[in-house]
Parts: structure tokens; sequence; C-alpha cells
């Protein structure tokens, strides 16, 4: 009995919190994995797009609940997503013309690329936090829990009850289909084709007369996209604050990179990498530890190797590790 509270102790506190934040790292590294992949440069503004996108579907989700449009028991925010991923579009496509183009067209080194990226990064930020502000947001509604502790505790007569809240549910299942989709469409599509052509050799790619602005547009309307989703369901998830994507950065890159810039697959992979040892290192074990020690053996102290304060620091350290010991990351960083 005590082995099974100890299993649903973990899968409560450790398991299903890092296959959600999991999948919302892999979402964000994708979006991070495919500019460095096509458009060959590390995208620092990444973060604040994510913000922005969420910040859209934010805005048009409490248009919808003062009009009373509801979803049920799922988040309004899944109906307001659409125009998020269109505002975010929007936004990257201007940005892209009036920024980007230019340094594009002087064959400008990635390493200018990415100082221009951070310059981007601050204006979103400013942006973002001018429209909404920079406090926490809520906008959560629907159904809190898919199975909430006491109905888990009196379905199985355990002492331990496990949560799984809906946006938890919502997370992964987004995450298996956008992922699906982003890979059928990068495999089987003429542009998904003509993307990965560009990405593995430029110079080819032009000669069998694929048109590289074509490329950098659909590339940006797909990371638009995969930001704005990552970014919704983050927020709905945590809570939407501005500030926290711009930290959200650093576990965003370390997923990629831990992975193989520029492997889609690397970028998943990483994701969940940098959550569960994010997830493990900060969480307090004296639980799951007093279920399975002898009796007399639990231990009195929290048994947390880390404080939560500390969790982006442990991504940092991964990051560090890898560029150390394999600097292409798991899958070999190599083009999409």
């Amino acid at each position: 009995m005590d082995l099974l509270n100890a299993i649903v102790a973990l899968s409560n506190f450790v398991l299903v919190p890092a296959i959600a934040y999991g999948s919302q790292l892999a979402l964000g590294a994708l979006g991070v994995t495919l500019i460095y992949g096509i458009l060959r440069f590390s995208n620092f503004a990444h973060g604040d797009t994510m913000a922005f996108g969420a910040m859209v579907t934010i805005l048009f989700t409490w248009w919808f609940q003062s009009m009373g449009v509801t979803f049920g028991p799922l988040p309004t925010a899944l109906l307001a997503l659409p125009f998020g991923i269109l505002g975010c579009m929007a936004l990257v496509l201007v940005t892209d013309r009036l920024v980007y183009r230019f340094y594009r067209e002087q064959k400008a080194k990635p390493v200018i690329l990415v100082i221009v990226s951070m310059g981007v990064m601050f204006i979103m930020n400013g942006l973002v936090r001018f429209i909404i502000g920079p406090n926490d947001q809520r906008f959560a509604d629907g159904e809190r829990f898919i199975i909430s502790a006491r109905d888990f505790k009196a379905m199985t007569g355990l002492r331990e009850g496990l949560a799984i809240k809906t946006t938890q549910g919502i997370t992964v299942v987004t995450a298996v289909i956008v992922v699906a989709l982003l890979f059928w469409f990068l495999n089987r599509t003429r542009t998904g084709k003509s993307m990965r052509a560009y990405s593995d050799n430029e110079d080819l790619a032009l000669l069998s007369g694929i048109n590289p602005e074509r490329v950098v547009m659909y590339t940006w309307l797909i990371v638009a996209a995969l930001a704005t989703v990552a970014g919704v369901l983050y927020g709905l998830d945590k809570s939407f604050k501005p500030f926290v994507y711009f930290q959200l950065l650093l576990p965003i890159f370390a997923s990629a990179i831990v992975g193989g810039l520029g492997s889609p697959v690397g970028a998943i992979a990483g994701g969940f990498v940098i959550a569960f040892s994010e997830v493990t290192i900060t969480y307090a074990w004296k639980k799951v530890l007093g279920y399975l020690a002898p009796e007399g053996l639990a231990p009195d102290g929290l048994v947390q190797l880390l404080s939560t304060d500390y969790k982006f620091a442990v991504s940092f350290v991964i990051l560090l590790i890898v560029l150390l010991f394999k600097p292409t990351g798991l899958f070999k960083g190599k083009s999409v």
C-alpha cells in the first residue's frame, strides 16, 4: 500500500507536472530550432514572441467571456487561440519585413542577427507590458480538474490523491497534435520539403528554383503558431506574466541545444530532459521517501536538492555540461 502511495505522490508532484512542462518547452524549443535550422540564427526574441501571442489570445478570451461565450468545460482561451496565432503571425511578419530582411540582404553574420533579435526582444517585452500590464493575468476558466485528489482518494482508498488539471491534459494532447502536424508538414508537403532543402544547402536550393523569401515567410508563420500555442498552454497551466516568458528563454534554449540545435526531434527530447531535471531536482522528496523508507528511518528534512527559486539554474547547468562535453547535443545538431 505504501508503495502505491509513493507512486501516486511521485506522479502527482513530479511525473504529471514534468510531462506538461516538458510539452510546453518542447513546443518553444521547436520554434527556436526551426529558426536556427532555416534562417541560421538564434532568435532571442522567441520568449517574448510567445508572450505576445499569449497576450492577444488573452485579450480575445476576455472579450469572449464578456459576451458570455464559453467553451463548456474547456478553457475559453482555446476558442481565442486562432486569433492569437493570427496576431502573432502579423507581428513576426512585420518584424521580419522591417528588421531581419535588411540584414539578410546584407548577408550579415549570424552573430549580428542574434544581437538584432535581442533588440527586438526588448521592444516586444515593452510592448506586451504596455498593452496588458506587468502583473499576473489569470484567464483560465472551465473545469479545473480532469480528476481531483479528493475523487481519486474516494475511488482508490489510498492516502495520497492524484490530481490532473484540465490544463495539463490539454497541454499534452495539443502538443502531440501540433508536433504530428509539423512533422507531416515538413516531410509530406512541397513547402515543407523546400524548407528542408533550403536548410540543408541554401545555394543548391536556390539553384533548384526555391524562392528563399517564401521559405522565410513560411518559417516565420510556423514559428508564430508554435510560439503562441506554447505561450498560451504555459499561461493556462501556470499564469500569464510577461517577465516570466523572458525568463523562459533559458530553459527553451537549453532544450533546443541539449537536443541538438536544428533537430526537431532533438528539441522535443531536450524539452523533456530539461523539464524532468528541473522538477526532480527542485522537488522535496520527503513524502515519497516517507512511504518507501522502513519505519523509524523516514527523513526529517525536506530532502530537496535545490529550492524552487533555483529552477532556471538547473537548465543553465545542464546547458553548460552539454556545451562542454557534447556541443552538438543528443541528436547531433543538424539541419531540419
